[in-house]
């Protein structure tokens, strides 16, 4: 299984502090934000780990994280030229895996799981998806996933005014290798942009998606009191990067 963090973005609403740097450097807790999500990946034992980012900060990136070498971790680079959507950035990734499954997780994702469990079960099931929900108090700000009494996963609606459920699709996704050819059917949204929400939609609709709810404490870092939420969670949590590069 290949790794992906998902590190576009302009991060417009943390301005100014994006003002010269990619969101994902910013620090949450002890560490640069993308640390936390790679992190994860190597806990999860994936070591085969693609970042993709804008053009303007690549280079602040690639200098923070290198080769992957420090971190006993390989790491690739795409850069997304455009705005295009988590799913037009995730559509990089065909020639990375190569038809092999892979564990994609958007870089502002700061949680406390160790994601072995979530690997596993995906592993044993051979194809189709896998999407971990958290319940949080303000569904409306993220894709709400709505379920069935035994906790099957019935569909995704983005951002609804009125969620049917509490259960959010946090930014950390599952995929076999046909992910790839789901993408190339998407159209753009009413934002211009391919939705990952589309993509998910796509693997419930052919009975090939399950799900799982983190246990731990979760957050994206997107916004203000989002990333004081992810600092504060963070704040003494130790991700185990630091003994590879020593």
């Amino acid at each position: 299984m290949k790794g992906i963090v998902l590190a576009g973005g302009t991060g417009s609403r943390l301005h100014p502090l994006t003002t010269v740097t990619n969101k994902h450097l910013l620090p949450v807790g002890n560490y640069p934000m993308i640390f936390h999500p790679i992190a994860r990946l190597k806990q999860a034992g994936i070591t085969e780990i693609l970042i993709v980012t804008g053009r303007d900060h690549m280079g602040d990136v690639m200098e923070l994280l290198g080769s992957g070498h420090d971190f006993g971790l390989d790491f690739t680079y795409k850069v997304q030229d455009q705005a295009g959507g988590i799913a037009q950035a995730l559509g990089l990734a065909r020639g990375f895996c190569c038809g092999d499954s892979c564990c994609v997780i958007l870089g502002d994702n700061v949680f406390e799981d160790d994601l072995t469990p979530a690997v596993t079960a995906f592993m044993a099931q051979e194809s189709g998806a896998r999407l971990l929900l958290k319940q949080v108090d303000d569904p409306e700000r993220f894709g709400v996933a709505e379920l069935s009494p035994d906790g099957h996963i019935l569909g995704i609606e983005e951002k609804p005014h009125q969620p049917r459920s509490k259960y959010v699709v946090t930014g950390i996704y599952l995929y076999d290798g046909a992910v790839f050819d789901i993408i190339d059917t998407l159209q753009p949204s009413h934002r211009g942009e391919l939705e990952i929400t589309d993509v998910n939609n796509a693997y419930i609709r052919a009975g090939t998606c399950t799900c799982a709810v983190l246990k731990g404490w979760w957050t994206d870092a997107g916004t203000f009191p989002s990333l004081r939420r992810a600092t504060e969670l963070a704040a003494d949590l130790h991700l185990g990067l630091e003994e590879a590069s020593h």
